[in-house]
């Protein structure tokens, strides 16, 4: 009896310290990996419209954000979405999609929502039919920049002289519109491209306006 009361306080002590090593081991085991941060979810903007094309008429001349304009590049001109965004568009008619980037501005056909380059229309099987109705999917949307530059060549109470001077700079430039405004109770038509990004791009636009002539003014909306 008095041999195996000896040994109690050195079991207990073992028991002690295993309980304390499982213990220990619980504690300071390896944890299970903290869930990553969830990433933001993509732009859900989709849009449905009449697609068009252009092309040869306008092949090398400047597009709304600078570039020289490539008819087979992926690009596309729109004047819902900011210039830079990228996009997925897919013809409704036949399921075929491409992705493109706005860089211009468009279609000034009434009705239209987005005008492709060549090579996005021969991608989609647009070319032929010309039109089509389309969902446009926005992948990353483009710097949303207020206010925009614009560079006004003309401003005419007639339309006819409107349109023959955005006619005469259209040879030149892929962005030219005719907006009609109303001064003092009477329409007024004014020639204007952009809008621009930056004020050096608006004055890029008119030194080259300049070389073929013509005055020009640059506003800021």
């Amino acid at each position: 009896m008095g041999g195996d009361g000896g040994r109690w306080p050195g079991r207990l002590c073992a028991a002690l310290c295993l309980a304390l090593t499982l213990c220990g081991c619980a504690l300071f085991g390896t944890r299970a990996p903290a869930p990553s941060p969830a990433r933001p979810a993509p732009p859900s903007t989709s849009l449905v419209g009449i697609a068009s094309w252009y092309g040869p008429g306008f092949n090398g001349k400047h597009t709304a954000n600078g570039e020289i304009y490539d008819q087979e590049d992926l690009t596309a001109a729109c004047d819902t979405l900011p210039l830079g965004t990228r996009a997925l568009v897919t013809n409704l008619q036949n399921g075929r999609s491409v992705e493109v980037r706005i860089n211009d501005r468009g279609p000034f056909v009434k009705g239209r929502m987005i005008d492709l380059s060549h090579g996005a229309a021969m991608a989609l099987g647009l070319v032929e039919p010309g039109t089509a109705q389309v969902r446009i999917d926005v992948l990353t949307m483009g710097p949303q920049l207020e206010p925009g530059y614009f560079v006004q060549v003309g401003s005419f109470s007639s339309p006819a002289n409107a349109q023959r001077l955005r006619a005469q700079l259209s040879r030149y430039f892929t962005d030219v519109r005719v907006e009609q405004l109303t001064v003092d109770g009477r329409p007024v038509y004014r020639v204007r491209m952009g809008a621009f990004t930056d004020h050096a791009s608006a004055m890029a636009r008119a030194s080259a306006t300049a070389q073929l002539g013509m005055s020009s003014i640059i506003e800021r909306q």
